[in-house]
């Protein structure tokens, strides 16, 4: 994976990241979702670079070879907001005051609270395969409950820790043909470390908790994201059958928008990435 790209490790304050990164041009940085790390986007990026951007691919704080932060009681440590502070100094660190950002399933919550709190910063913003926390909290249903009972049993003490390693591999299934072998060795490795499993746990209980509460702050005081912004979403996963145009969610906090959907199953940068890196390729 990631022929050429540089490999290492930068500290941006409370934390180490891990980071991949390769190319000249505009930057862009790609921000990933749970219970993946920056490998799953290892079929898009090198087309990104082959197109002239500049591409950087980080394990957020807390998921795989990332630093894992000190627990708070309100689970702050592993906010949307913390983590995107990471990304900022991050970018800024390697060069790019300024620059795209793509981030997917926990990773567009992420992406959102970058644009919300750093305009200066992210020049377009592409959010894939999830609305903002606050709007699915608000619509949650018995559908949502049933669909979605992670968010809810993730967000108890202990007890998730317990179930998902007493066997990883059942409970985070998946392939590696279709990963892609060294990005499943990867996953594995993370999905059975204590710590990384217990972080990405804190990231769900962040976001029932400070996340949620920052982005009610935000509708409240009328803050939008100001830049292009696109959004995405996979034509197998569940985000139409949920909520059912997701434009008309995206639209209020999003001054500048576009989006359409992709043949694919939740994973797109795995199962479909010629069409994800032609969509941000015209988009970026």
């Amino acid at each position: 994976m990631f022929e050429g790209f540089v490999d290492e490790r930068v500290s941006v304050g409370d934390v180490d990241l891990r980071v991949r990164r390769a190319g000249t041009g505009p930057p862009v940085l790609l921000i990933h979702g749970h219970p993946r790390t920056g490998s799953t986007w290892h079929r898009v990026a090198p087309r990104l670079v082959d197109h002239g951007f500049a591409v950087v691919c980080p394990d957020m704080r807390g998921y795989g070879q990332s630093g894992k932060a000190a627990l708070r009681a309100d689970h702050s440590q592993q906010s949307k907001r913390a983590v995107a502070g990471d990304l900022v100094r991050l970018m800024r660190t390697l060069g790019h005051p300024a620059f795209a950002v793509v981030g997917h399933d926990r990773g567009c919550y992420v992406a959102l609270r970058m644009a919300l709190d750093h305009p200066e910063a992210v020049t377009r913003l592409v959010v894939m395969d999830g609305v903002p926390i606050s709007e699915a909290l608000a619509r949650c249903d018995a559908k949502f409950a049933h669909d979605w009972y992670h968010w809810f049993f993730f967000a108890q003490p202990d007890r998730p820790e317990r179930a998902i390693l007493a066997d990883p591999d059942a409970w985070y299934t998946a392939d590696p043909d279709l990963m892609g072998a060294e990005n499943h060795r990867e996953f594995r490795q993370a999905t059975h470390d204590p710590a990384t499993v217990r972080a990405m746990l804190e990231d769900y209980r962040a976001g029932l908790g400070v996340d949620r509460d920052h982005e009610e702050a935000d509708r409240r005081a009328g803050r939008t994201v100001r830049c292009p912004t696109l959004l995405l979403w996979s034509t197998r996963d569940d985000l139409e059958d949920l909520y059912g145009d997701p434009l008309a969610i995206w639209r209020p906090w999003a001054e500048h928008l576009s989006g359409a959907p992709i043949e694919s199953g939740h994973h797109i940068a795995e199962e479909n990435p010629e069409a994800l890196a032609t969509a941000l390729i015209k988009f970026l």
